[in-house]
């Protein structure tokens, strides 16, 4: 694994300074004590350094597992794709969040703005000593500017997509005018100029595989086109990424031929891998790591599985029978959820008590995503059940099990110096080449070809039919009835959106995309509340009674912290809050 350690540098680094005592009061111009100079920070070591400080707030800042990249609660539980799992009392801040109850007074919320914020701000820092410097190279200026552009539009994006209305402050806003700044602007715009610089001024490739390069920041433009709805626009980002774009390394942008490798730490900055967080070992600190996933692996405490804690994250029923087929083809029509259709599970089935797996067709890569009983958990042993999972009449049978370590890596690719083993030493992707393809695909449907959209939903399930990397028992069989066929055409515009719609829920299950993929399309309300009333039925103590309000839960709402300190006559709250 190649690692750029980018999160262990300190940025305000401790200087030994030395005084000569003189008969002049030169004596007493010494430096603060832990700080560098102005001219230590406009050379392009310390340009560079105080960039990697940006780079490290992709992983977070301020330690709150709210601010990873991954957004496991405020996408992926609040998208219906999982629950907080555990039980009631353990992390409770966040069961209102999963009811859709949340307030403004969250501090989840309010570290989530903090550390996006903490990431401009030191995104800005590059920029303005870039324009302070005369000691380094048009080149290296402009490219250490696209790298911090590219960061702080990532930063707004995902400030954009939770909050909506939110403040832009660049680096020509002096420190005391910040406190003043409303959340009016038309942020978009501004993000777009972001992309547009750093697609302009970076390079293809870079030295360290870490840092993003020009096809990150064209795939995130088209990212962005697609959430305004610019199709057009959109689709040709995306024309230009598919047919030219390049890993930081230089490898052309694939689909890696095993569905698992993605979330392996052995196969780090691979050439699905568009754009990406770093993790690091060895550097002393376990937030180098996925310290954002540290709850989210079966709850089971000896050396039988991987965490050694804690049973959060858990998938839900509705995410495991919409990887239901027939005829190798998902049930568009809904109808996964059906008496008929739901995925047998050993909801409150004793590990001890007989179980008999689901037999009827499943797409393959339920078991690449979900934990459940009997199927083998990666290289560890059959997933035991109930004996995994913390409280089950609460949080449901399954267990995660996307970005969790093997049992061959622990000590290597993994951190287990802090309280849990569950470290795991392996990059979170952002946007990778599958999830580009669909949303291609969306973009080919709305300005482009059906047949097109069709071609990339067709590559992205023709990589999870290879039978040769299907979840297998110790005999070499597969796991289960795995069905799976590729599209042969679509019958008509809304068919196709259907499909690229649920190929995205498949395909992209756990990584934090799915509630503002159902934000973006307008479709929130009914899928979220279809999903608490099919959920209550066995989890009816956590979510009975729950519903999402159209209107008001698409965007979460501006923490009354921030509100607070600037005042309501400049930050406005979001309605319904």
């Amino acid at each position: 694994m190649r690692i750029m350690k980018i999160k262990n540098v300190t940025i305000a680094m401790a200087s030994l300074l030395a005084v000569t005592v003189s008969c002049s009061d030169d004596f007493l111009d010494v430096g603060a004590t832990g700080s560098l100079a102005e001219a230590q920070m406009t050379t392009l070591s310390g340009i560079d350094g105080t960039l990697i400080g940006a780079y490290a707030a992709l992983n977070g800042v301020f330690g709150n597992r709210f601010e990873g990249p991954n957004h496991w609660v405020t996408g992926s539980i609040t998208g219906g794709e999982a629950n907080k799992g555990t039980d009631p009392g353990d992390y409770s801040t966040i069961n209102p969040i999963q009811r859709y109850e949340t307030d403004p007074t969250s501090g989840d919320l309010n570290n989530l703005w903090r550390g996006r914020f903490e990431g401009i701000a030191r995104s800005n820092r590059v920029l303005a000593l870039i324009a302070m410097s005369e000691d380094i190279s048009a080149a290296d200026a402009a490219r250490l500017a696209g790298e911090a552009r590219l960061l702080r539009g990532h930063f707004y994006f995902d400030l954009k997509k939770h909050f909506n209305s939110v403040p832009w402050v660049d680096e020509s806003v002096a420190a005391a005018e910040i406190s003043s700044i409303a959340n009016s602007a038309d942020v978009w715009s501004k993000i777009e100029a972001d992309f547009q610089f750093a697609y302009d001024n970076l390079p293809a490739v870079q030295g360290q595989a870490g840092r993003v390069n020009k096809w990150a920041a064209a795939a995130y433009m088209g990212k962005a086109k697609l959430y305004q709805k610019d199709y057009a626009g959109a689709k040709q980002w995306f024309d230009n990424v598919i047919a030219n774009g390049v890993t930081p390394s230089g490898d052309k942008y694939a689909l890696l031929d095993n569905y698992a490798s993605i979330y392996n730490a052995e196969f780090d900055n691979n050439a699905e891998a568009v754009f990406d967080v770093e993790s690091a070992n060895n550097t002393g600190s376990v937030n180098n790591a996925n310290y954002f996933d540290d709850l989210n692996y079966p709850y089971n405490t000896g050396s039988d599985g991987p965490g050694n804690c804690c049973g959060f994250f858990q998938p839900s029923f509705e995410l495991a029978n919409s990887f239901r087929t027939k005829d190798g083809l998902p049930l568009l029509d809904k109808s996964y959820n059906s008496a008929d259709n739901e995925v047998a599970h050993d909801f409150l089935i004793e590990s001890s008590d007989p179980f008999t797996p689901d037999a009827k067709p499943l797409d393959p890569r339920i078991d690449h995503s979900i934990g459940r009983r009997s199927i083998p958990y990666l290289d560890w042993i059959a997933h035991p059940g109930k004996n995994w999972i913390r409280k089950q009449d609460y949080a449901g049978p399954y267990s995660p099990k996307k970005y969790i370590y093997y049992k061959s890596q622990e000590g290597s690719l993994t951190d287990a110096s802090s309280w849990t083993r569950g470290y795991a030493l392996m990059n979170y992707t952002i946007i990778r080449f599958a999830d580009v393809l669909l949303m291609a695909a969306e973009a080919e449907i709305e300005a482009g070809s059906l047949d097109k959209a069709l071609e990339y939903v067709n590559q992205v399930r023709a990589r999870a039919a290879n039978s040769d990397y299907w979840v297998k028992n110790p005999d070499g069989s597969n796991a289960a009835n795995y069905q799976i066929e590729l599209y042969g055409s679509f019958a008509s515009k809304a068919d196709a959106t259907k499909a690229v719609q649920m190929e995205r829920k498949l395909e992209l299950s756990g990584e934090g995309h799915r509630f503002f993929d159902l934000v973006r399309w307008g479709i929130a309300a009914d899928e979220l509340n279809a999903y608490l009333q099919y959920e209550s039925k066995y989890l009816v103590t956590k979510f009975g009674g729950a519903s999402f309000t159209s209107g008001k839960n698409e965007y979460y709402p501006i923490p009354q912290t921030q509100i607070d300190i600037q005042g309501s006559d400049v930050l406005s709250q979001n309605p319904g809050y």
